[in-house]
């Protein structure tokens, strides 16, 4: 979301901005971080899972089938925490990226350095959550401290994780792979980064309809294709700016308080989004218990449907 940052960076500015933003964030949100951070009453099993980083994309796909066979085990139970819900997703996500990595159509090593970079913003993430560790990102914890509300739709569970990951961690995963493998090359690597959207965009309208509740439902068949349209730009217009958000972040990589700061400031105007991302579900739910109230009162009071 740090769009407009310019080599020469204002500190000062900026610091103002994140505080700003954790106030409007911390206004929006209704609950409060829970005592004692971690993944109870699994702390260990995801502390074991989570003690060494992937290597390759292979060693990503397994720890993200550990970590959902650690969240589906936790509260509320039968494979319903709302972290488990991004993780089936971003593991759905990472399979067809390998697949694309085996093809050939694409350079193997930018890709799949990046998928790795990518995937340990995410792992650490979890790790600090689970250590208690309150520099946990924001915006995971917007997530993170839901993870057995189950009044908030898989749906809007996964876009939390998916807004984490791609407005937070993806510009981060950015710099270090450029840092390993050389610097930004919109030419040549550019287009593998974008074959990622093509990914999204087929396994978005499979994905959000098995996550959507009755009303989610309704609201997609009543608008059609409208939906999958309006998430493909969705998905087009984050990642670009994510894109975007590397490159600027990169002309700061040598100013370890400026890098700091400007990380800060784009990780609390993604927690912001997250909190309204949640409101609209609020919205929905609501909505939805409003009219199925409203159609019990009705069938009550029509003649011969007392009973």
């Amino acid at each position: 979301m740090l769009i407009g940052m310019a080599v020469t960076f204002d500190r000062g500015r900026a610091a103002d901005s994140a505080e700003l933003l954790r106030a409007k964030r911390l206004e929006l949100s209704e609950l409060d971080v829970p005592r004692g951070r971690g993944w109870v009453p699994l702390q260990e099993p995801m502390g074991a899972c989570l003690a060494e980083d992937p290597t390759g994309i292979a060693g990503v796909i397994e720890h993200l089938c550990n970590v959902q066979s650690i969240l589906d085990e936790l509260p509320p139970g039968s494979a319903r925490n709302r972290v488990g819900a991004f993780n089936d997703l971003y593991l759905t996500i990472t399979r067809r990226v390998d697949q694309a990595l085996v093809s050939g159509a694409v350079e193997p090593e930018f890709l799949e350095r990046l998928d790795v970079e990518f995937a340990k913003r995410y792992f650490d993430a979890l790790r600090r959550w689970n250590d208690d560790d309150d520099r946990t990102p924001d915006v995971w914890e917007v997530l993170f401290k839901r993870a057995s509300d189950t009044r908030m739709s898989r749906l809007t569970a996964a876009m939390l994780g998916v807004n984490a990951h791609i407005n937070h961690d993806l510009a981060l995963a950015l710099i270090s792979t450029w840092s390993q493998l050389g610097e930004p090359d919109e030419e040549r690597v550019h287009p593998d980064y974008l074959l990622v959207n093509e990914i999204f965009y087929a396994e978005i309208p499979p994905l959000r309809q098995s996550f959507s509740t009755e009303w989610h439902l309704a609201i997609d068949g009543f608008v059609g294709p409208l939906d999958d349209w309006s998430q493909r730009v969705l998905v087009t217009a984050t990642r670009a700016r994510a894109w975007d958000q590397g490159r600027h972040l990169w002309e700061l990589r040598h100013d370890t308080d400026d890098f700091e700061q400007a990380r800060l400031t784009m990780d609390r105007a993604a927690s912001l989004l997250g909190e309204w991302l949640i409101t609209g579900d609020r919205m929905v739910t609501a909505t939805g218990e409003i009219t199925d109230r409203g159609r019990r009162l009705l069938r009550r009071l029509r003649p011969g449907d007392a009973a």
